[in-house]
């Protein structure tokens, strides 16, 4: 699993990144959410890599 937390506001990004935040469930600075970590997620995480922070989870 990954924990993803939006460090950045929405301000001034372009859409394609915002449409990418928004599918992650991110409205809000520091907020958080856990997602698989996939081959489709790591290439979504790529394109917003500057805006958020990503660590590994154990699924316990």
């Amino acid at each position: 699993m990954l924990k993803i937390t939006l460090k950045k506001g929405y301000v001034g990004i372009p859409d394609k990144q915002r449409r990418v935040l928004q599918s992650f469930g991110l409205k809000k600075i520091g907020s958080t959410v856990l997602k698989k970590d996939d081959a489709a997620m790591n290439g979504m995480i790529r394109k917003v890599s500057h805006l958020i922070e990503v660590e590994k989870v154990d699924n316990k």
